[in-house]
């Protein structure tokens, strides 16, 4: 239920307007002053902002001394993410405890070192006492995300070691979020079904033999049950998901706040925040919206130019949100490919002829295949478009039953690691708080006595 002291009156709405008129700066000074704008040059780079050891994307080629775009190359720790999916999986073996441990410590684990990960992870799948009862289940919300961090700052009254910054210290509280997070926001869902939704009310246990993919399944299902597939599948969407570079909105959140000097539960916090964001962890919920609604409109996935005239809709504001934007089509660094999206389209396809959505798929399909060329011809843009990671993971969280509510807690239960990462990364490399400059171009005044302003 809404509760607001205030309300949006006549009055706000006037003050909003004010708040408009006098904060809005003109565009063309930004190129005047060579301000970058979201920290990024006219062709979509990135200003440097610091230096990291645990990601790196590669989208462009040095050749004759040009940038040549290349198919899209991810390195968690130097490994190209392909080899390590490639590892894990070729053995049968489950990735996301034993990329997590590459990302935090810098080295792959050897068996014993993965086996002592996992326990460790698993002792730490527990919450406080009665902490489900009194702060999961009070105030339920839609918004699982905001419910998430509300449980991490919660968290930080139940640690004594709170602001503690010592190197074990912030390395425990990592671990335990870590562990923890599929739990808070599972059991927060669950809630909000129950108090708001009206279904049953079930809280499955964390089983310690289960990787982090499958308990994150069984917690969520009433029957507990699962399929291989679909256990793999939702693994390697988290190993995936778990790192991107460093510069990503959130990693830079994380850095930010944590260079003030703050304690690991405020960080995260600030972190989630950041990845709440639709232009940062809710694309894919997006992406299966305005496929939704595609399907209304396009009837035979097969037939190029009705799916081709719908996607020329959406460019012109015509079709779904009327945002001009195809979700799930381009990304602020990659260009010809995204790794992660190539990765994932093979196990799409067969979690789809396991799940009977098979049309479904061919309709992605089609639109991966067609949107680059109708992008192409509609707008003026500097690199190439296609599918990023989003365009299927919201497809693959529908045919894991997964609900909209839980997409990008999802995000975050992969990310998570990464901000661990970065977390202990400046806390070891660097003591300086970061303060970017902003330039005033603010006029002068002089101070106007209050009986004489009109």
């Amino acid at each position: 239920m809404e509760h607001s002291v205030l309300t949006v009156t006549p009055k706000i709405e006037a003050l909003s307007d004010l708040c408009l008129t006098r904060n809005r700066i003109d565009p063309s000074l930004f190129a005047a002053y060579d301000v970058k704008r979201g920290l990024r040059d006219i062709n979509g780079n990135g200003v440097r902002a610091g230096l990291t050891n645990i990601s790196s994307i590669i989208s462009f080629k040095e050749e004759n001394g040009e940038r040549v775009p290349c198919d899209g190359i991810l390195r968690y720790r130097g490994y190209d993410i392909r080899e390590l999916v490639k590892g894990f999986l070729s053995n049968g073996r489950y990735g996301f405890e034993e990329i997590a441990y590459l990302l935090l410590f810098g080295a792959l684990p050897n068996a014993d070192e993965i086996k002592d990960f996992k326990q460790l992870l698993a002792r730490g799948r527990t919450l406080p006492t009665n902490f489900v009862r009194d702060v999961v289940m009070k105030a339920p919300t839609k918004d699982i995300m905001n419910a998430l961090s509300r449980s991490v700052l919660t968290l930080a009254s139940y640690d004594d070691r709170c602001d503690d910054l010592s190197l074990p210290n912030v390395l425990r509280q990592c671990l335990m979020l870590i562990s923890v997070f599929p739990m808070l926001s599972v059991y927060s869902y669950h809630a909000y079904s129950h108090y708001e939704l009206g279904q049953s009310m079930y809280i499955h246990y964390p089983d310690e033999k289960l990787s982090t993919a499958e308990n994150l399944l069984q917690m969520l299902r009433p029957d507990r049950s699962f399929t291989p597939l679909e256990a793999m599948v939702l693994d390697l969407a988290l190993v995936l998901h778990m790192e991107h570079g460093g510069g990503n909105n959130s990693s830079f959140t994380t850095h930010v706040v944590t260079s003030s000097g703050t304690d690991t539960y405020s960080t995260i916090a600030a972190a989630l925040g950041s990845l709440k964001g639709p232009k940062h962890g809710g694309a894919n919920i997006k992406v299966v919206q305005m496929f939704d609604d595609m399907k209304r409109h396009v009837t035979d996935p097969g037939d190029d130019e009705a799916v081709t005239a719908y996607l020329e809709k959406l460019l012109d504001r015509k079709a779904f949100d009327q945002k001009g934007l195809i979700y799930g089509m381009g990304h602020a660094v990659y260009s010809i490919s995204d790794p992660r999206a190539l990765i994932f389209r093979d196990f799409v396809e067969r979690l789809a002829k396991e799940k009977g959505r098979d049309e479904d798929y061919r309709l992605y399909a089609a639109v991966e295949r067609l949107a680059p060329q109708v992008i192409g011809d509609k707008r003026r843009i500097y690199k190439g478009v296609s599918a990023n990671v989003d365009f299927y993971s919201g497809f693959v969280y529908s045919m894991l039953d997964i609900p909209l509510e839980l997409y990008t807690p999802i995000f975050a239960i992969a990310r998570i690691v990464g901000w661990s990462a970065h977390r202990l990364e400046e806390l070891i490399n660097v003591d300086k708080i970061i303060r970017p400059a902003y330039l005033s171009i603010a006029p002068e005044q002089d101070y106007i006595p209050l009986d004489q302003r009109g």
